[in-house]
């Protein structure tokens, strides 16, 4: 790829990816890193690391801790070079910030400039998916979806890391390619938003799953085969919403799937192994000190799937466990005890 001109970009939430990817931006951009709590913004500023939520990485130079929104929004708004904003909050923190967004837009920040979100997972209680919740609380903004397979730490410490920006505004894309494509990240294109975001939500609840199927120690051949079915339950879900199905075969669905089952740094997984362990879940949540979207997303799955007449066997077991309807080995013996049925 091309050299490209220094921009600004804006990280709207402060936590372990927020701040992996600021960290990464910063080798070519200059970032400021925005949080709600001014306390954390002057320990960022002074410890140059973000020692709450991702303590291995140093903030570089370029990457200024900030707790005033509008002053960060103006700044990009008021680059030469144009700008980036990334929402790095999570799937509950989405709608306010996103109200400020268009709050903010109404006092002098740009709207046009192009808005990207990191969040994972399904509104609680309305339902929606991200783009859904941001066109109903700031609608006319120029904004796309960020996802795919990567754990923060590792985009921190500078690893390869290959991601898909989805929008239906090829500008969003462009700029964000501009913003991210450099270093070891690579950063692919999509129109699909829809499969994009279902892709990375209901991953979580496999990772949840395959936790819990690690934890029973069920073997190796018992999560491939939950990794495989799941990605037919994540497929027929996201179809019936209006994905296109060949997204769920690339990086936001088969990629961040298998990364998210299998990986050690996976918070979903490490809910389902504490669950398997017989540890209660506020127990297992509260270890964590991180947020695992695949919790509440598989109440709301759980719950769409039943209004859309969708079969997800695995999203309503892993639900009956955090409901404390089974324990994991019941809800294992639940989904052996289906019957036989043609795979495709």
């Amino acid at each position: 790829m091309s050299a490209v001109s220094s921009m600004r970009v804006a990280i709207l939430g402060a936590g372990a990816w927020g701040t992996a990817v600021a960290v990464h931006a910063a080798a070519r951009h200059q970032v400021m890193l925005w949080t709600r709590d001014p306390a954390h913004a002057v320990a960022m500023r002074e410890a140059r690391r973000n020692a709450r939520y991702l303590p291995e990485a140093r903030l570089p130079d370029a990457v200024e801790p900030v707790h005033e929104l509008g002053a960060a929004l103006r700044w990009v708004r008021d680059g030469a070079e144009g700008g980036l904003v990334v929402l790095a909050t999570s799937v509950a923190g989405l709608r306010p910030t996103a109200r400020a967004l268009a709050g903010l837009a109404g006092a002098g920040a740009d709207a046009r400039t192009p808005v990207i979100w990191l969040c994972k997972g399904l509104e609680r209680d309305s339902g929606l998916l991200p783009h859904q919740v941001v066109t109903a609380e700031a609608p006319g903004l120029a904004c796309g979806v960020l996802s795919g397979p990567s754990f923060a730490q590792e985009v921190a410490a500078g690893l390869p890391v290959a991601l898909t920006v989805a929008s239906d505004d090829e500008r969003v894309c462009r700029v964000s390619v501009e913003a991210l494509h450099h270093s070891a990240a690579r950063i692919y294109r999509s129109d699909d938003v829809v499969g994009v975001e279902i892709g990375g939500a209901l991953k979580n609840v496999m990772a949840i799953a395959a936790g819990i199927c690690d934890g029973l120690s069920l073997g190796q051949n018992a999560r491939a085969a939950l990794i495989t079915r799941g990605l037919a339950e994540i497929g027929r879900f996201g179809i019936a919403l209006g994905a296109q199905p060949e997204t769920f075969h690339g990086l936001t669905g088969l990629g961040d799937l298998v990364l998210t089952c299998t990986g050690d740094l996976s918070r979903n997984r490490r809910v389902g192994l504490g669950l398997a362990a017989g540890k209660p879940l506020a127990q297992v949540v509260g270890e964590l000190g991180h947020v695992a979207e695949g919790v509440a997303c598989a109440h709301v799955v759980h719950r769409r799937a039943g209004e859309l007449g969708v079969d997800v066997p695995i999203v309503s077991a892993v639900h009956a466990v955090l409901e404390g309807e089974l324990d994991a080995r019941e809800a294992v013996l639940s989904l052996l005890s289906r019957g036989p049925k043609r795979e495709n």
